[in-house]
């Protein structure tokens, strides 16, 4: 075999690794969030207080006018 040869065949085996590899990689990680609990939790909070802090704000303004 000459030196090109070789190192065709070696380059062509890396990439066959690398070929059988690519799928279990993924599976492996799981479902990952793309926002952190903590920070859909502060969303939470402030959409619902806000939400609430309007309607007591309609409902106390709608008895005085």
């Amino acid at each position: 075999m000459t030196t090109s040869k070789r190192l065709a065949d070696r380059k062509i085996a890396r990439f066959q690794r690398n070929i059988t590899k690519r799928g279990s990689e993924n599976s492996k990680k799981g479902y990952a969030y793309p926002v952190g609990p903590i920070l859909l939790g502060f969303f939470i909070f402030v959409v619902v207080g806000s939400s609430l802090f309007q309607i007591i704000r309609t409902a106390t303004s709608r008895g005085m006018a």
